[in-house]
C-alpha cells in the first residue's frame, strides 16, 4: 500500500492530476463559507443555532447534506450541483418522449445540442431555486433576525444572479476535475461536501457522549453497523454475474480465428451511486421551496410538514424513486437488445439459450439482478433514519453513519481508486515503449 501511494506521487502525469483536484476541491470548499452580498453571517449564524434546537433541524441538515454546508451560510455555494442533476434527470426524461433529442444522444454534434440543452435548464432551475432561497431568508428576517442588511428588492436580484451563477461555476470546475483531473467531478463535488462535514459531525457527537444524550454503548454498536455496511456496499458495487458468451470459428480475410470463450459482465448495481443522487435531487426541489414558503403559504408548510425526511410518505417515495431510477438508468446505460445484436452480429451464443430468444433472456437476468441491487440501495439510504429513530442520534450525526453519504463515499471513492490504477498502468506501458526503439537489422536503410 505505501509503494502504491509513494509510485502515484512519482508519477508526473498523475501527481498533476491528483493536485489539480485537490486544489479545485479547496476553491469549492471556500466558495461554501462566502455569503452571498447583503447577508449578516453572525445574524444568520444566531438564528440557525436556535434553530438546531428544534424539530425541523433535520430539514435544515438535509438540504445543507448536498451543498456541503453552503445552504445554512447562505454562501456563493448555496445550491451546490443539484440544480445541475436536476437538469439532467429533466433532460433524460424528455429524450425517452422526444425521438429527436434520442437520436441526438447516438452522435457527438447530438451529445454536444443535449449538454448545452442541460445547462440552459440549471440556469432555469437554478433562478427559481435562488428565489426560492431569498423568501427563506426574508422569512428569517421577519422573525426579528437581522439578516439582511440591504434592501429586499436589491438583495432579491442580487442573491439571485450570485447564487445561479456559483451554481454554474461549481457545474464548470467539475467538469474541468472530469477533463484534466481524477474521478467524476460532479461526484466528487458533492463527496468533499460531505467529507468536510464529518468533523462538525464527530464533535457533535462527542458533545452528545458528555451531555449524556447519546449512549456510548449506541456508538459502538453503530460503528460496527457501519463497519458492515461499508463492507456489503463493496461487495454489491463490486459484485457481478457473467453470462458466458461461446464465439465460433471466424474467417477474417485470409485468416482463421478459432473460436474463443467470453463473458459478459452484469454488475448486481450497474448504476452505482446514480440511481440515489437522482431521487435526493427529485425530493430536494420541493422540499426547498416548501420549507421556504411554508411561513407565507398554508398548505405549503402542511406539505413540508408531511414530507418531512423522517416520515413515513418520505420514506416510501424516496424508496420508489430510487428502485425506479435504478431500472431507468440501468435500461439507458445497458440496453439488451443492443448487447443482444453484438452478439449476433460476432458470431456469438449463449450456452442454453436459443439465438431468437437472446434479448429476453439478457433482459430477464438484467431485471433479476438490478431489482435486489436497488432495494439494497434504498436500504442504505434509510439507515440514517432508523439511526435516529432507534438511537436518538442528531440528524448531523445520522446522515454520515449510512444512507446516502455512505454509498457516495464508497462509490466515488472506488471510481477514484481505478481511474489511478488505469492512469499508473498506462504510465508504466508509455514508460517501457519509450525505453526502446525498433531498429532496422539493415543498417543501410
Amino acid at each position: 500500500m505505501a509503494n502504491t501511494i509513494s509510485d502515484m506521487f512519482r508519477m508526473e502525469d498523475l501527481r498533476k492530476k491528483l493536485f489539480f483536484t485537490v486544489a479545485i476541491l479547496a476553491i469549492t470548499r471556500i466558495g461554501t463559507v462566502i455569503p452571498v452580498p447583503g447577508i449578516d453571517p453572525v445574524s444568520l449564524e444566531n438564528y440557525f443555532l436556535i434553530q438546531s434546537q428544534s424539530s425541523n433541524i433535520g430539514l435544515t441538515e438535509y438540504l445543507n447534506f448536498f451543498s456541503g454546508g453552503a445552504f445554512s451560510n447562505f454562501s456563493l455555494f448555496t445550491l451546490g450541483v443539484m440544480p445541475y442533476i436536476t437538469a439532467q434527470i429533466i433532460v433524460q426524461l424528455l429524450m425517452l418522449i422526444i425521438p429527436t433529442m434520442k437520436k441526438w444522444s447516438e452522435d457527438p454534434d447530438g451529445r454536444k445540442k443535449i449538454q448545452k440543452i442541460t445547462r440552459y435548464g440549471t440556469i432555469v432551475v437554478c433562478l427559481l431555486q435562488s428565489f426560492v432561497v431569498t423568501v427563506y431568508a426574508r422569512s428569517i428576517q421577519a422573525q426579528g433576525f437581522n439578516v439582511i442588511t440591504i434592501n429586499n428588492t436589491a438583495f432579491t436580484l442580487i442573491s439571485m444572479l450570485t447564487v445561479t451563477t456559483g451554481t454554474m461555476a461549481l457545474v464548470w470546475l467539475g467538469e474541468k476535475i472530469t477533463q484534466k483531473g481524477i474521478g467524476n467531478g460532479i461526484s466528487l463535488l458533492i463527496f468533499a461536501g460531505i467529507v468536510a462535514r464529518i468533523p462538525s459531525a464527530v464533535s457533535t457527537m462527542i458533545q452528545g457522549i458528555q451531555a449524556g444524550t447519546i449512549s456510548i454503548v449506541a456508538v459502538a454498536v453503530v460503528l460496527v453497523m457501519f463497519i458492515l455496511v461499508v463492507a456489503l456496499v463493496v461487495c454489491e458495487q463490486e459484485g457481478e454475474r457473467k453470462i458466458p458468451v461461446n464465439y465460433a470459428k471466424r474467417v477474417v480475410g485470409r485468416k482463421m480465428y478459432g473460436a474463443q470463450s467470453s463473458y459478459v459482465p452484469f454488475k448486481i448495481n450497474p448504476s452505482g451511486v446514480i440511481p440515489v443522487i437522482f431521487a435526493s435531487a427529485i425530493l430536494t426541489f420541493p422540499l426547498q421551496i416548501a420549507s421556504a414558503l411554508g411561513s407565507n403559504v398554508r398548505w405549503l408548510q402542511n406539505f413540508a410538514n408531511w414530507l418531512d425526511p423522517q416520515g413515513a410518505p418520505y420514506i416510501i417515495i424516496y424508496t420508489i424513486l430510487i428502485v425506479a431510477f435504478a431500472f431507468f438508468y440501468t435500461q439507458v446505460s445497458l440496453n439488451p437488445t443492443e448487447m443482444a445484436k453484438q452478439i449476433r452480429e460476432n458470431g456469438g451464443s449463449v450456452p442454453g439459450v436459443r439465438s431468437e430468444k437472446l434479448e429476453e433472456y439478457l433482459t430477464k437476468v438484467l431485471n433479476r439482478i438490478v431489482l435486489p441491487g436497488s432495494l439494497f440501495l434504498a436500504f442504505i439510504a434509510l439507515i440514517p433514519t432508523i439511526i435516529q429513530l432507534i438511537f436518538k442520534f442528531p440528524a448531523s450525526v445520522a446522515m454520515l453513519f449510512g444512507g446516502t453519504s455512505l454509498i457516495i463515499l464508497v462509490g466515488c471513492d472506488l471510481e477514484m481508486m481505478k481511474q489511478i490504477e488505469s492512469v499508473m498502468k498506462m504510465h508504466h506501458h508509455e514508460g517501457f515503449l519509450k525505453t526502446k526503439k525498433i531498429k532496422s537489422r539493415n543498417k543501410s536503410l
